[in-house]
């Protein structure tokens, strides 16, 4: 029943696409977010509707949209030299044929990323994509939220959909992404148009934002909660009553701790110290083991490098796990190719020191621009104006969460992140390019001074 649904919904997406191609640029991104072929038992999981879709995307752009109002970004360049680095690396991988396999999705990832701020030109277009790709993760976040409500669960237990650790099907991934989109939720419930707001609107987003803060719980990703703490950090910025959401946030603390499983409390309780729990003190040796492999292998090992690391790893007692054995002296152990748990390690370990300044160079111009943006739009008073300093701040938001959640998982290629710069990307050449063709300002708060007329008394030429 489910395969039949996934392709009727599925076909029915793509028929409507011949009728506006910008349609098989959205079905593209929701394919690559919930990946419905992976889903599905026999109907469409032996077809290569990923790789169809994307042609039929790229193809309707450059036959059927109009171009006079496309331009580019220096993020666009970024990207372009990020992805042919990446392709010089796979080319000399310390792990050719693994390296071969990132790189089948990796490419794809970064070439959609370039290609999709072109297709957005209209304010239409950049809210279809943020409303895509929040329905996109939803489809993931509503079920995770369900499962844990209902009291299922548990590190790695967690069954997102798919059972296998596949995208945004990963706990921590998941985690990380589904805090990272709230920001954005938010902002849709107050400024879209496509569904215009109203108590439904609310209180499918307000349901959907506690999807989201479930998933750290259901997963008990202690990433997610780092994220959780640092978006309601930067959600200072954008509130109006600051010490009423600080005590209303500090009061739903205290009243949810109690009803927090008492084994996703005890796994929180590890982020004070690492060398108690093994999943931490083994990150920590690989990134040590990262960086002295970085220092002899400067340009990088290609993907999948970390294949060849071999770490010892001196664990304190009182591990987090019941099931380990509990004694008095320091448990010592050994392992290798063990993955990199952090993007900034991954992109050091596999892209070596220019592929690591690219990547934050292409993130930190990203958060700058938005800033830039929203400083800019904040105070304009003209209602076709006033999305845009909330969607910067949002954008922006969600974009440092990822970041952060970026610390802890290896989601430096991940599709979604490069969505997010797209939309990003797009935001931003939609309003120069309007500011450009106008001659165009903000309209602040405070009223314009008006330029005396000429021969009026008083005036310089008077």
């Amino acid at each position: 029943m489910r395969d039949i649904a996934l392709v009727v919904f599925l076909f029915a997406f793509i028929g409507v696409g011949f009728r506006k191609p910008f349609l098989f640029v959205l079905c593209f991104c929701y394919i690559d977010i919930v990946a419905p072929q992976r889903l599905s038992y026999f109907l469409i999981n032996s077809i290569p509707i990923s790789l169809i879709v994307f042609g039929l995307a790229m193809g309707g752009w450059l036959v059927f949209d109009d171009k006079r109002d496309t331009r580019w970004s220096g993020r666009q360049i970024l990207l372009i030299l990020l992805l042919l680095y990446c392709g010089i690396t796979t080319i000399q991988a310390d792990f050719p044929v693994e390296a071969q396999d990132k790189w089948s999705w990796v490419w794809k990832a970064l070439v959609w990323a370039i290609f999709l701020p072109l297709t957005l030109r209209t304010r239409l277009r950049i809210e279809a994509l943020a409303l895509i790709m929040l329905l996109s993760a939803a489809a993931i976040a509503i079920a995770g939220g369900i499962k844990t409500a209902a009291g299922g669960g548990g590190y790695g237990a967690l069954q997102l959909l798919l059972n296998e650790n596949f995208g945004l099907y990963e706990g921590s991934i998941m985690s990380t992404v589904g805090i990272s989109i709230i920001p954005l939720i938010l902002w849709y419930r107050r400024h879209g148009t496509i569904f215009p707001p109203d108590w439904r609107v609310s209180l499918f987003c307000f349901a959907l934002c506690f999807a989201c803060i479930l998933l750290p719980v259901g997963t008990q990703a202690r990433t997610g909660l780092v994220c959780l703490a640092v978006l309601a950090i930067l959600s200072l910025r954008a509130v109006k009553h600051r010490i009423l959401y600080m005590v209303g946030g500090a009061l739903f603390v205290a009243a949810a701790i109690p009803f927090l499983p008492q084994s996703y409390t005890q796994r929180m309780e590890t982020i004070e110290g690492y060398q108690s729990d093994e999943s931490a003190s083994t990150r920590v040796a690989v990134w040590k083991w990262t960086w002295d492999y970085a220092k002899d292998h400067p340009f990088g090992g290609g993907f999948n490098a970390y294949l060849q690391n071999h770490v010892r790893v001196h664990m304190a007692a009182g591990s987090y796990d019941p099931d380990a054995p509990q004694s008095a002296e320091p448990i010592v152990y050994e392992d290798q190719a063990r993955a990199y748990h952090s993007s900034y390690f991954e992109m050091l370990g596999e892209q070596g020191y220019p592929g690591l300044a690219l990547w934050l160079l292409l993130n930190g111009v990203g958060i700058v621009q938005l800033e830039r943006l929203r400083r800019r739009y904040r105070h304009t008073r003209r209602a076709e104006e006033q999305w845009i300093a909330p969607l910067a701040t949002a954008l922006q938001h969600g974009h440092i969460v990822y970041m952060v959640g970026s610390l802890f998982v290896g989601i430096a290629f991940q599709p979604f992140i490069y969505m997010m710069l797209a939309l990003e990307i797009g935001l931003s050449t939609y309003v120069r390019r309007r500011e450009k063709e106008s001659g165009w300002r903000p309209l602040m708060a405070r009223p314009a001074r008006v330029p005396a007329r000429q021969g009026f008394p008083g005036s310089p030429s008077a």
